[in-house]
């Protein structure tokens, strides 16, 4: 299908998407039913898997999609905001990036968001304008035609108090998300959103179909030196998931995580009856090469569904 098309495909998303009308289908969740012939899971790559690489300027934010089609063989991609935090309303450049990844017959899944304010703030008027800053991002992940933003639920205060901040900022977002079937979904992500029971009882709060959770395997630092058990926290958080990170730091010599076994996680991932993308998110410093360790994970990741795929055979 030539860019033009695809072009007219976008523009017209982003005129829905200005207006605030509802185009397409509406992704709530990947926990359905799986034919037979389908894999466990689909994997995709996380952008700031590549973080350093953008910085450097090596890879320009607009290649990523073919970038990832060409290195890791995939055909579905989440975004981080990072490197194009001031476009998420530049209609040229956002057209640009969406129409190479599809040229490229790849799949633009989410957006990860970042440094937008923190939508469990105390003060009401910060918290508002938490919310409103990521409405650019829901009508900009309309325009890319994906499923969902990544956000932080970040608050202060006692446990309960921040827990019904967050829902509070989360509902108001999800409400104008709706429209656009755009789905809001909180990452653990430091703090008490790390807290696998805490983070699941504020989406419980919420109660709205589009605003759910991103289980990320490594986020489980509550504050210093204390972590939440991992594999505890992705099985409290696997029944409101609609995307999951499977982040990566290190591996030895026979290809394993050295932090995580992904064998139990991805069991867990599978047994929660998800059936989705589960995007790789390398963190490391060894490989150096972020290339590299994106392959070790998705390799990784590869290994592990053929293994429960026996098993469940």
């Amino acid at each position: 299908m030539p860019t033009t098309t695809h072009r007219r495909d976008f523009l017209a998303n982003f005129a829905a998407a200005s207006a605030g009308l509802s185009l397409g289908t509406f992704p709530m969740s990947q926990a359905a039913a799986r034919p037979t012939c389908c894999p466990l899971y689909k994997i995709s790559v996380a952008e700031y898997s590549l973080h350093r690489m953008l910085a450097a300027g090596e890879l320009d934010p607009r290649d990523y999609g073919p970038f990832c089609k060409e290195h890791f063989d995939v055909d579905a991609v989440e975004y981080w905001m990072g490197p194009f935090s001031d476009k998420a309303e530049d209609r040229h450049y956002m057209c640009e990036m969406h129409c190479k990844s599809v040229d490229a017959g790849v799949k633009e899944l989410l957006i990860m968001i970042d440094g937008e304010g923190d939508l469990g703030a105390v003060d009401t008027a910060l918290r508002t304008q938490a919310v409103e800053n990521h409405y650019k991002w829901v009508q900009a992940a309309k325009m890319m035609g994906c499923h969902s933003i990544r956000v932080n639920a970040r608050s202060s205060g006692n446990r309960e108090q921040q827990a019904q901040l967050a829902a509070d900022g989360l509902r108001r977002l999800s409400e104008f998300a709706a429209p656009y079937h755009i789905n809001v979904i909180v990452e653990n992500h430091g703090g008490l959103s790390s807290d696998g029971a805490w983070l699941s009882d504020v989406i419980q709060q919420v109660n709205l179909p589009n605003c759910g959770t991103l289980p990320d395997f490594g986020n489980f630092r509550l504050e210093g030196d204390q972590w939440y058990d991992r594999y505890q926290g992705v099985t409290e958080l696997m029944p409101y998931a609609k995307a999951v990170s499977a982040k990566s730091h290190e591996f030895d010599a026979a290809g394993n995580e050295v932090l995580t076994d992904y064998r139990q996680m991805m069991k867990i991932v599978v047994d929660a009856g998800y059936h989705g993308y589960v995007g790789v998110e390398w963190e490391g410093e060894n490989p150096k090469s972020e290339i590299e360790g994106v392959l070790l994970t998705k390799r990784l990741l590869e290994r592990v569904r053929d293994e429960l795929a026996t098993q469940s055979a």
